[in-house]
């Protein structure tokens, strides 16, 4: 800059040194010269400090909205907190909700995943067959159907209890280990074992597909997949609070789910859960 170089060029000068005032008298036109350029260069660093600051200023705006929109289009069980890292959004159904740090394992949170998968599944099933029976009744069975509780003692079926215990035993225990097979090695049972032409057709574990998982050919795409597969693991945990509804309204009131539900509507101020429950008897 001219300052620099004026610096170096110039001898000191003060209003005391009048031997260098006599030896160079244009010494006052090259002092006030360099005056004139530091005022320039201070001017027009002034000018600069602003623009690089407006420069800077609408990337980190714009780097803040990103953050933003992430963190709506992110969905969380509690708005405005923060999801812990190994929950992603990637899994159907996670909104974030991991209080006690259980997930942060990997090879557990896949195991959770499915654990979780197996009991909505089974709880919108069991949901369904309390309440079923008390609505439509059995045509296959004489006389009145028993109510969930109480299905197990009865004695109207094909079979006697313990007949189908053990036959429900042998089933469930072969379908339960070709389903842990396939957590093992995820695609060596997506073939019939009878039938080697029928098979499977999904990647995922616990989402088999092919003819008899999706016979309806539902989720073609990715986007509808992901949003069946988030619809029934929400349908399935409210399947698994409703089971257990169900198990302690039974042990209050002795009834099924249909017959206290009916008798709530036909008298709501008096006929409650809260009429019969009695958590502390002594």
């Amino acid at each position: 800059m001219l300052l620099g170089k004026s610096r170096r060029s110039r001898p000191y000068f003060n209003g005391n040194n009048t031997s260098a005032n006599s030896s160079n008298p244009d010494l006052p036109h090259e002092q006030s010269r360099k005056m004139f350029a530091s005022f320039a260069d201070r001017a027009l660093m002034s000018r600069l400090k602003p623009k690089c600051a407006n420069a800077s200023t609408p990337r980190r705006t714009q780097r803040s909205r990103v953050v933003r929109v992430a963190a709506v289009a992110r969905p969380n069980f509690f708005p405005g907190s923060t999801p812990p890292n190994h929950l992603d959004g990637t899994m159907p159904g996670d909104y974030g909700f991991d209080p006690l740090g259980l997930g942060e394992d990997k090879a557990a949170l896949e195991w959770y995943q499915q654990a979780e998968l197996m009991h909505a599944r089974w709880a919108m099933l069991g949901v369904a067959g309390m309440a079923a029976p008390e609505i439509f009744g059995n045509p296959f069975v004489d006389g009145p159907l028993p109510n969930w509780a109480e299905a197990p003692f009865f004695d109207g079926y094909v079979a006697d209890a313990n007949t189908l215990f053990v036959v429900q035993m042998f089933l469930m225990n072969w379908a339960e280990v070709r389903r842990w097979q396939d957590m093992k090695n995820p695609g060596s049972v997506h073939a019939d074992p009878y039938d080697e032409s029928r098979r499977c057709t999904g990647t995922d574990v616990g989402y088999p597909g092919g003819g008899l998982f999706n016979p309806m050919g539902m989720a073609k795409s990715a986007a509808e997949q992901k949003t069946l597969r988030a619809k029934e693991i929400a349908n399935g945990r409210l399947a698994m609070v409703a089971a257990m509804g169900c198990f302690i309204q039974h042990d209050v009131t002795g009834a099924g789910p249909v017959a206290d539900l009916k008798a709530h509507l036909a008298d709501p101020s008096h006929v409650t859960i809260f009429e019969k429950f009695h958590p502390f008897s002594f």
